[in-house]
């Protein structure tokens, strides 16, 4: 299928991304920062295009539904969330060098997604549960809401790194620790609003396909405990003014949270949402 091709070269584009910000470390001009950007745009455009191709294919098989029924799908989805988020905090802040930790999670995502045998790459008719509105609703929010959050992890990381080498005096090519404690905030805070978000719509699907708002499922209860954290994190911040490095390790903690609710409850914990 074409959209394979086309995802297959997003894979390859993102890992040259990954190669290209870890040499921005090493040889910083604005000619190559530009350079940087459009492989980015280009590896987006790639990764939009085999989004839109699979769709397009699901309808030409008879199944017609977005592609997010299946870990493959939703790999690659939340690796173009990921990208897409991360692009606009780049363009917004200026800051190159966060790309050096979020785009090595987006390598490892659509590497796993393409060549892990665990992994299933072809389209699949949707259960019945799946057969529904609703599935854009809650994927997408959730999906957004982990993009945010995948990017203040990296953020975070940097805020840390950044934080331990003020004496050093050589970590001028890192944002100031304003700015970077400023996008963990920000994308923490809408990461926490669109997980409540999800969390919200997908009880309410649930109540559509089996019944009842909330049944205790390990990912229901999982994504119950990573918004917990997060919760914490703002509530922390708002009454205690936590910022810097509790803040960043507590935005790292989330997001352990995170990937096991993402990937380690599909493998560990059976639930309703084991076709995930």
């Amino acid at each position: 299928m074409l959209s394979s091709t086309f995802l297959g070269i997003t894979t390859f584009v993102y890992f040259l991304c990954m190669v290209l910000y870890f040499s921005f470390l090493f040889f910083r001009n604005s000619r190559f920062a530009k350079i940087i950007t459009a492989v980015v745009l280009t590896g987006l455009a790639f990764n939009t295009a085999g989004l839109g191709l699979r769709w397009y294919e699901s309808y030409k098989i008879g199944f017609g539904h977005i592609p997010l029924s299946n870990m493959y799908e939703s790999l690659v989805s939340l690796s173009w969330t990921i990208v897409l988020l991360y692009l606009v905090i780049e363009l917004r802040y200026k800051v190159k060098t966060l790309g050096v930790l979020v785009f090595p999670i987006v390598s490892i995502a659509m590497a796993y997604a393409s060549l892990s045998p665990d992994v299933n790459t072809e389209i699949q008719p949707l259960i019945p549960a799946l057969q529904s509105n609703w599935l854009t609703y809650h994927v997408m929010t959730c999906f957004v809401g982990y993009a945010a959050f995948a990017v203040s992890f990296g953020t975070s990381i940097v805020y840390l790194v950044k934080s331990g080498k003020t004496a050093s005096g050589k970590e001028e090519f890192l944002p100031d620790l304003k700015t970077l404690d400023e996008i963990i905030y920000k994308t923490i805070a809408i990461g926490f609003l669109l997980l409540g978000i999800g969390i919200i719509t997908g009880a309410v699907w649930a109540n559509y396909a089996w019944g009842s708002y909330w049944s205790w499922d390990p990912k229901e209860t999982w994504s119950l405990i990573t918004w917990f954290i997060y919760a914490a994190f703002i509530h922390a911040r708002l009454t205690r003014g936590w910022r810097g490095k509790r803040a960043a390790i507590i935005s790292i903690a989330g997001f352990c949270c995170v990937l096991f609710t993402f990937l380690g409850v599909n493998y560990l914990l059976a639930g309703l949402h084991s076709y995930a």
